[in-house]
Parts: structure tokens; C-alpha cells; sequence
């Protein structure tokens, strides 16, 4: 029997119906949340997604802004950008659009966000937050994962979890976020051994590693559920055809486009798993859902006892 499809569309549509109940709760108050983000350059990809969290914004009612400073931006200049909108109170949240060019250094700039207004959850007090499990911001993949996995009444809590990726955006806080919910959680990475092995112990196996199709149904628990975070661009005719032959509607769009976005996940493994995201539409339309998210919760955050009073503790 085929696996369930996660639907990542609908479950990002229920959670922005959810949060744009709550702006209106705080638009009564006198408080609209506000997101400011930075954008340095021109990459196109980058500035897709900056016009899609921007939109996202808008419809459900944040203040958003913008800025975008040259590719030959100074480290100095950007660091003095952030420290203003820092000191802006309209301002809940900051975003600054990664990748950042050569010239700057991307770990000062982060480091440099306020942690209250950080809604990427990058900051390491907000890290140390997740870790130690206090309210703070979540980075927003995890956060989506976490999400998928409840709404969809996929259990948690004494589970065998596997993470394959460790970076600092995806892989150690979805695997932070699935141990605080009570899993078994193995990360795996490049230099593990036995990696289908350990991969189909899995009842739920979390994928970012950035490789297409890399996980085949070799590596993959019968009944598992998968959660597919890759997103890569198939250009090469060898290549599709090896993952989507005889797929008409893939077949449709690759034509037409030249090209096709997939997951790290072989397509197959639908045949194998019990619940898998999709790509595209899964978990990519929850990591802007749940940067509305952390904007608000930044709001409310900033407002009551907020990070900054946490931090004392």
C-alpha cells in the first residue's frame, strides 16, 4: 500500500489561519508585528524567497519591510544595519537572507541580531534555549517538521528517530526538538558508517542532506514515516529520467521548464514508506508559515516576560 502524502500546503494553511487569528488579537491591543528583512544582493533564489515571506506577511496582516544593501556591502555596514533595526521597537523580527556574500562574516552578522527579534532561531542564546527547552525562537524547518508530525497524529514520545544532516538550520534543532518531544534520536551525517542500517531503524526519519534521491527504499523502515527536507533543481535529461520516467506530470513540467525540484528521497520510497512529505509541498510551505509564527511569538515574547528577562535567569 502506497504512503500517506503529508500534505505540508494544507497544514501551513491551517497554521496561518491560526496566527492571522492572533495578529487580530494583538491589532486590537495597539501592537502589529513587525518583520524586517535583509537582503544582500541580487541572487535570484534568494529573491524569490524573500517576495514569498514578504507576501505571506501581507496577507495575514505583519508589517514588513525590506532591506537590501549592495553585494559589495561592507561586514561593518551590515553589522551597523542590524544594530538599528535592532533598536527599532516596531521591528519584532529579523531576517537576514543566507547565503551572504564572501566578504561578510555571516556568523558576526547572525550573532549580531538581537536574540528577541532572531526568528530564525539561529542566535546561540536562542539555541541554548531549545536545549534546555525555555520559550525562545525555533528555527523554522524544525519547527515546521515538529508540526507535520503532530497535526498529522504521527506519534513522537518513544519513537526511533533518524536524522540524517547536522547542520546548525535543520538537522541538530529538528533533532533538539525530537528529543524534547520524548524520541530516541540518532543523527547521522558524513563520516557515519552503515548508514542504511541505522536509517532503517527509523519509525520516523528526517532527511537534509542536499543530495537528490540519495535515500532509496534500501535505507527506509516498511511503515516509517519520512520527512523529505531537500529541495534540488533536476536539469540533466540522464538524471530525471532515472527518478521520473514515465511520470507524465513530471515528464509535463520538466519539459516545459527545463527543469524539476525534488527531494533528498528517491520517489520509490512512497512504495515503501507508511507517511512521506512530498517535494515540493511539503515541508517547504511550513518553513514560512512558522516564521509568521516567530513573529508573533517575538511580539508577544518582547512584550511580556520576553527572552530578554529569561536570560537573567
Amino acid at each position: 500500500m502506497p504512503a500517506i502524502i503529508l500534505d505540508g500546503k494544507k497544514i501551513a494553511a491551517e497554521i496561518r489561519a491560526e496566527v492571522t487569528v492572533e495578529i487580530q488579537g494583538l491589532r486590537a491591543a495597539g501592537v502589529r508585528p513587525g518583520l524586517a528583512v535583509v537582503l544582500v544582493g541580487s541572487n535570484p533564489a534568494s529573491a524569490v524567497y524573500v517576495r514569498q515571506k514578504v507576501k505571506a506577511c501581507e496577507e495575514i496582516g505583519i508589517h514588513s519591510e525590506t532591506h537590501a544593501p549592495p553585494q559589495a556591502v561592507s561586514n561593518r555596514d551590515l553589522v551597523a544595519l542590524i544594530n538599528q533595526l535592532n533598536q527599532r521597537d516596531e521591528i519584532d523580527g529579523i531576517l537576514v537572507q543566507l547565503p551572504l556574500p564572501s566578504q561578510v562574516d555571516m556568523k558576526q552578522v547572525l550573532i549580531t541580531i538581537d536574540p528577541a527579534k532572531d526568528v530564525d532561531g539561529f542566535h546561540p542564546m536562542n539555541v541554548g534555549f531549545l536545549s534546555t527547552q525555555l520559550p525562545g525562537l525555533v528555527p523554522c524547518t524544525p519547527a515546521g517538521i515538529l508540526e507535520i508530525l503532530k497535526r498529522s497524529r504521527i506519534p513522537i514520545a518513544g519513537q526511533e528517530a533518524v536524522v540524517v544532516g547536522r547542520s546548525q538550520i535543520v538537522g541538530k534543532p529538528t533533532a533538539m526538538l525530537l528529543l524534547n518531544n520524548n524520541a530516541t534520536v540518532t543523527v547521522c551525517h558524513s563520516k557515519t558508517r552503515n548508514l542504511a542500517s541505522i536509517c532503517r531503524r527509523a519509525d520516523i526519519l528526517v532527511v537534509a542532506v542536499g543530495r537528490a534521491g540519495m535515500i532509496t527504499q534500501e535505507y527506509v523502515k516498511p511503515g516509517a514515516s519520512v520527512i523529505d527536507v531537500g529541495a534540488n533543481q533536476v536539469t540533466d535529461r540522464r538524471e530525471f529520467d532515472k527518478f521520473f520516467r514515465g511520470n507524465k506530470k513530471r515528464e509535463h513540467s520538466f519539459t516545459k521548464n527545463g527543469s524539476t525540484l525534488m527531494g533528498d528521497v528517491h520517489p520509490r520510497v512512497v512504495e515503501v514508506a507508511g507517511a512521506i512529505t512530498p517535494v515540493p509541498g511539503g515541508v517547504g510551505p511550513l518553513t514560512i508559515a512558522m516564521l509568521m509564527v516567530n513573529t508573533v511569538k517575538a511580539a508577544n515574547l518582547r512584550r511580556g516576560a520576553g527572552i530578554q528577562e529569561l536570560s537573567k535567569v
